[in-house]
């Protein structure tokens, strides 16, 4: 593409848009390390918005500027920079690349229009990048490609642009061609020919950066020969998306097609998701203008991404489920906003990323509050009115005052204490409400414990907090094991989750080994005689029942019979005896698990017309449970996952093999979808607490799992036997 006036927007002040058509919403996508940070970095150094590489006025950077960003060196979170070009607000949505936060990704592909891979010439494309350029084909999502990490030695744009049209265009590889050839320095010491500026296929123009800013020219006879050869492949694939039928055969009859046609067909086609460019940038040198590619980057998201006006109408429904009609992008349209991120500003309280899709929002002006649907990870539903606060636009730590935020733009919100990640935002006398976007399930356990009894005080309101502003992380205090157990995607997202609980939250908590519920059954019938008597001067204590305890078939639960006669316990006592024997077994009868799915029958007893109590009765009943599973084998039972593992075809031969060393039974296979399978299979839990992170790694970050409760069975004898031993020790298995 050729050069465009541009107007770079002015540093310090906030950006806003007056109609949806002068916005555009892009979202970078690529793994932990491609450079989507440096990027976001060096566009907004070349349009102005910063003062040097990556800086705003207060020193502070644009993106990964939360202090545990820059502790870890990583992104962790959604980061939103705007910036201006050619008169076009653009909201650049930069996201963690690394798996355990694909729930910010999540959210930033809701906010955007468009998507921007960022791919390193020198590590390639991992397998969770292709997953997410199949579900944006999947949703017609606009996308392009942009090369990054051009400097190292290993690095070679021309083969990971053929790599990019071999992975990404494997249905249509005519729809991902390069728009620009590299322009190379002499070789180095090391061999290596650094990238000093573009060929422009379609323009036949040299764009130098070698002085540190863009320089235009014409190409000479050994670059213009590089550019002709490259050039018919992208021209006849922009033909091949063009609306008017004819271009096609005036190109092959040997019409010269005109470059302004051929860059608005390529601007059509990008727009509509069919066409997907790759382009090159590199971040600009110490003391340069501008960084390399970035002009042609910006140049391609104002005119070829589409404006918000062109997203096709939204289905909403009141908060009943009513329907209502469906949403399109208007500012003087009815209000229908979402909130895409929550976070914690230890001055102004809570903070809300909103993306306005129809409607314009206005600072304290009360809105309606719309539930989002994800009670099961501890997140209620809201159907709530709120006035809101300030709008403002985040730059860094900087937040700019808005004056409004129309259809299709993004701010941020404060004052929104009911509100959380997904909710819906509408006019108060007509609320709507949005779908939810798809969330991938927490499925690693941590179970955690408050360091001081300061620590406890706080940690609920902590926890609170912590899961309002990420719907990826599900809080359950299990009822079995009486653990309080926060659920994660890995290892890093409990880090980063801990880590804000102590520095935002003030609280201190304790990873402690997680519990699995085991249970224990009889494996015979048994007999047991519970004698409670003690006389020590004064009322005493007499009770004695013998009982007759036999298993039942799995998922039974305890059941007591009374088979008295001649009231040998009296009637007021049967009561006391049941009581009795249903908390010893809650409390176990071997190893310290609850006991199930056995009849406990009261065969008979006795009793004193003074001494007896109820008291005494729970007690000899107790005692005669216990004294029952001595004499016979009592079984530890064990539960069972059902696992539902969806893995490209590749890693069904090592998923299954990693599956039975869990001792795992595969129950079935099938096709999930093309190139995908799905294995289903039965685990124990025990088995299984690492397996959100032990599969990243099988099936190299592309597997996905669900997980179902099935039942408890009977745990292999070594096992039991460890569970009996670790019980003696006073440490429960894990």
């Amino acid at each position: 593409m050729g050069p465009t006036s541009h107007q770079a927007g002015a540093a310090g002040r906030a950006l806003t848009a007056d109609r949806p058509d002068s916005v555009r919403n892009v979202v970078l996508v690529g793994p932990s390390g491609a450079g989507k940070t440096t990027l976001v970095e060096a566009l907004a150094l070349t349009a102005g918005a910063v003062n040097r590489a990556g800086r705003v006025e207060d020193g502070g950077t644009v993106s990964d500027y939360d202090e545990i960003e820059q502790r870890r060196q990583r992104s962790v979170q959604l980061s939103l920079v705007p910036v201006e070009w050619a008169g076009i607000k653009i909201n650049i949505l930069d996201t963690p690349g690394y798996a355990d936060f694909v729930g910010e990704l999540r959210a930033g592909l809701r906010a955007a229009d468009a998507a921007l891979f960022v791919v390193s010439a020198s590590d390639g494309i991992d397998g969770a990048t292709r997953m997410v350029w199949d579900e944006c084909e999947a949703v017609g999502m606009p996308r392009a490609i942009v090369i990054t990490h051009l400097e190292a030695a290993r690095s070679d744009y021309s083969q990971m642009a053929s790599v990019c049209g071999e992975i990404f265009g494997a249905d249509d590889p005519d729809a991902v061609i390069p728009l620009y050839l590299p322009l190379l320095a002499a070789p180095g010491p090391d061999g290596h020919s650094p990238v000093t500026g573009l060929l422009g296929l379609l323009s036949r123009r040299v764009y130098d950066y070698s002085s540190g800013a863009r320089a235009e020219r014409d190409p000479d006879p050994g670059e213009l020969a590089l550019i002709d050869e490259a050039r018919s492949r992208l021209i006849e694939g922009i033909i091949a998306e063009s609306e008017d039928e004819t271009l096609m055969d005036r190109y092959l009859g040997g019409e010269d097609i005109d470059v302004k046609t051929l860059i608005d067909d390529l601007e059509r086609a990008v727009a509509r998701g069919t066409f997907h460019p790759v382009l090159m940038a590199a971040p600009a040198a110490e003391g340069a203008r501008q960084g390399l590619g970035t002009v042609e980057l910006l140049e391609l998201i104002t005119g070829g991404f589409p404006t918000p006006a062109e997203r096709a109408p939204l289905t909403v429904t009141a908060p009943d489920g009513s329907p209502r009609p469906d949403v399109v992008c208007d500012p003087s349209g009815p209000l229908l906003a979402e909130v895409v991120k929550t976070s914690s500003d230890p001055y102004v309280g809570r903070v809300s990323l909103v993306r306005v899709f129809s409607g314009t929002l206005r600072p304290e002006e009360t809105v309606h509050v719309s539930g989002h649907g994800l009670e099961d990870r501890g997140h209620e539903d809201h159907d709530v009115d709120e006035r809101i606060g300030a709008l403002t636009s985040p730059f860094g730590k900087q937040q700019r005052t808005l004056g409004t935020c129309i259809a299709g733009d993004l701010a941020c919100v404060a004052k929104l204490t009911r509100a959380e990640t997904g909710d819906t935002l509408s006019a108060k006398d007509a609320p709507l409400l949005m779908e939810p976007w798809a969330m991938p399930e927490p499925l690693l356990p941590l179970a955690i414990e408050a360091h001081s009894k300061a620590d406890e005080d706080k940690l609920s309101q902590g926890l609170a907090r912590l899961v309002a502003e990420d719907p990826t992380m599900r809080l359950e205090q299990n009822p079995h094991t009486h653990q309080l157990v926060l659920w994660s995607l890995g290892e890093a997202h409990q880090d980063v989750a801990l880590e804000r609980l102590r520095t935002r939250y003030g609280v201190q908590v304790d990873p402690v080994p997680h519990k699995v519920s085991l249970r224990e059954t009889f494996g015979a019938k048994a007999a047991g005689r519970g004698r409670h008597v003690k006389q020590s001067g004064g009322h005493g204590q007499f009770a004695i029942c013998e009982i007759e305890v036999e298993p039942l078939p799995p998922g039974s639960g305890i059941e007591f019979v009374d088979k008295v006669v001649g009231g040998a316990v009296p009637r007021q006592f049967i009561p006391s005896v049941e009581k009795g024997v249903r908390a010893q077994a809650a409390r176990g009868v071997a190893a310290g698990y609850p006991l199930v799915d056995v009849r406990i029958t009261l065969l008979d007893g006795k009793a004193h017309s003074v001494d007896s109590s109820d008291a005494a009765f729970q007690t000899a009943g107790a005692l005669a449970l216990r004294e029952a599973a001595a004499q016979t084998p009592v079984h530890l039972l064990e539960p069972v996952a059902e696992l539902d593992v969806v893995v490209p075809d590749e890693y069904v031969g090592p998923v299954m093999s990693d599956l039975a060393g869990r001792r795992g039974r595969v129950v079935g296979t099938e096709q999930a979808e093309p190139g995908r399978t799905r294995v289903r299979a039965e685990v124990p839990e025990i088995e299984i607490g690492r397996y959100a992170v032990d599969l990243r790694s099988v099936s190299h970050g592309t597997g996905r799992f669900g997980r179902g409760y099935a039942r408890h069975e009977p745990m292999p004898p070594h096992l039991a036997d460890k569970v009996r031993e670790q019980a003696e020790k006073g440490t429960p298995l894990t």
